[in-house]
């Protein structure tokens, strides 16, 4: 007797509709220099299946968002680029952000990565579906995106600060953050009031000086300053970089040493180098006194917390910004903003026509790191995580309850003043663990519990001599040091070091699975 046939396709449908399809198998959130430099490592090892979202319509991340006037790099730029793409061409020492940001445009092109790119993306939050094993991320449109594995890429210089000032949303005049530079708004013959004496700051505020009919810059923290020995880069020393085998990886190598030992090492050493640290400042503190006439004005400007407590920095153009009769020093704190101009805490009153914010970005704050949600095993928010553990990575990289998730600039990630070392070395991380779950045959890839529990407590035992633990760094009010009281954004190491473990840390120190 013949079998009657059974009618299995209603089964099937609802067996298979139940496991979503993979769009791609890697999804890299953000296309700055971090997104970048990961695209290109995941196509060097093999690993071709992936896209990276960005929320803008173009690559570079900070050097396409903030267009300010003065905008460089603070590091010498022969350090600031990638090691295996090397520019011969930078007009200058210290690069202006025009170049870095073409530059990117330039690795995008050369590597084949503008294919893998997602223009318009605003991720809103990535969830990890234990079901599955997969990771769903979703953008602002409602878009969704299906992969195995997610690669955080946003920076820590994305969502800027803005101040929490009373009375500032009555200002009538034109108002605007540095990292959102409105360059349709002519500041020429106005009064323009600044929020903030930092990093920006000090490149922002001599250019706009000379149109200026006044400027009020308001100091909360005075930030510490070393000379600036910009120069352009000859036509001849490029052709050398360009044809001269090693020339400019020499030059790099050198200018690499120079500002880690200034901007890093000393810092994390300061328990055995606290004698680099107090000649630094005598040297700015000189600086400042060769440079400002008042010598009032000079000891405002001087910073009563160590050298290395906020991100110093380098200019020879800042400081005597303070000599001209129409620049104004205020140190007095800000009471409120009225619809007309500041008041500070002695009761003056500085009118004022446009209101400036150079007061940098949200860093370890919470939501800050990544900008956007991040949900692993049983919807654990990893914000919550962090704010029950502390910041915390292994590696910098990775963190248990969240497999295949890594990130790019985690928590103690950064241990060099460039951070295309930290980038090379995290994204060596992230391929080491890829092509050890391919070896394995597996898909499910969880840093232990006991090996980010270690790294953390190494972590700690170092931070004891950094500068941020056994040195002055009261009122610096540095986004180096957490709420937590912790200093997560620098890790304790060389960069070096923190190289060779990302070329050999074990594998045992996952959990990989195939599921």
């Amino acid at each position: 007797m013949a079998l009657a046939a059974v009618d299995t396709s209603q089964d099937f449908s609802e067996a298979t509709s139940s496991v979503p399809v993979l769009d791609h198998d890697i999804v890299i959130i953000g296309c700055g220099f971090s997104g970048l430099g990961t695209g290109i490592k995941l196509l060097k090892k093999g690993f071709g299946d992936f896209i990276i979202l960005e929320k803008a319509d173009g690559v570079g991340g900070t050097w396409r968002d903030n267009t300010y006037p003065g905008l460089a790099v603070d590091v010498p730029t022969l350090s600031y680029s990638f090691g295996f793409e090397q520019n011969p061409h930078w007009s200058n020492l210290y690069a202006p952000g025009s170049e870095l940001k073409a530059y990117a445009e330039h690795c995008a092109k050369k590597y084949g990565i503008t294919a893998h790119l997602r223009y318009n993306c605003d991720v809103t939050e990535t969830a990890y579906d234990e079901e599955n094993n997969v990771w769903v991320t979703s953008t602002a449109d409602g878009r969704t995106f299906t992969s195995r594995y997610v690669v955080s890429a946003t920076g820590y210089l994305t969502l800027p600060k803005l101040p929490d000032i009373e009375g500032i949303d009555d200002f009538r005049g034109k108002k605007m953050h540095t990292g959102r530079w409105d360059h349709s708004h002519d500041l020429t013959g106005e009064r323009v009031g600044f929020i903030g004496t930092g990093a920006t700051a000090i490149q922002v505020i001599p250019e706009i000086v000379p149109k200026l009919k006044s400027l009020s810059v308001y100091q909360r923290t005075p930030i510490w300053l070393l000379p600036k020995k910009d120069m352009p880069i000859p036509n001849w020393l490029q052709a050398g970089f360009k044809h001269v085998p090693g020339l400019q990886r020499s030059a790099r190598t050198m200018m690499q040493i120079f500002t880690d030992t200034i901007m890093i090492n000393g810092l994390v050493f300061n328990k055995q180098l606290s004698w680099m640290i107090k000649w630094l400042e005598k040297f700015s503190i000189k600086h400042i006194r060769s440079q400002v006439n008042d010598p009032e004005i000079q000891n405002k400007l001087i910073p009563e917390y160590d050298f290395g407590c906020k991100r110093p920095s380098f200019t020879n153009k800042f400081y005597p910004v303070f000599n001209e009769e129409h620049v104004e020093l205020v140190t007095d704190s800000i009471e409120r903003v009225t619809e007309k101009g500041i008041v500070t805490s002695d009761g003056k009153e500085r009118e004022i026509d446009t209101l400036i914010y150079g007061t940098g970005f949200e860093v370890f704050q919470k939501g800050s790191v990544p900008t956007f949600g991040v949900k692993g095993l049983s919807g654990l928010d990893i914000s919550d995580y962090w704010e029950a553990n502390r910041y915390q990575a292994f590696e910098g990289a990775t963190v248990p309850q969240f497999p295949n998730f890594f990130m790019i600039m985690g928590p103690y990630s950064v241990c060099s003043a460039s951070y295309f070392g930290m980038i090379e070395t995290q994204t060596r991380h992230l391929t080491r663990c890829l092509k050890a779950a391919e070896k394995r045959n597996a898909n499910y890839i969880e840093v232990k519990q006991s090996a980010n529990d270690k790294n953390f407590k190494k972590i700690q035992k170092r931070a004891k001599y950094t500068i941020f633990q056994s040195g002055n760094c009261g009122g610096s009010n540095s986004y180096y040091i957490d709420r937590h009281g912790d200093s997560p954004f620098i890790r304790p190491s060389t960069s070096i070091e923190h190289w060779l473990t990302s070329c050999f840390f074990r594998m045992s120190n996952y959990n990989f699975k195939a599921k």
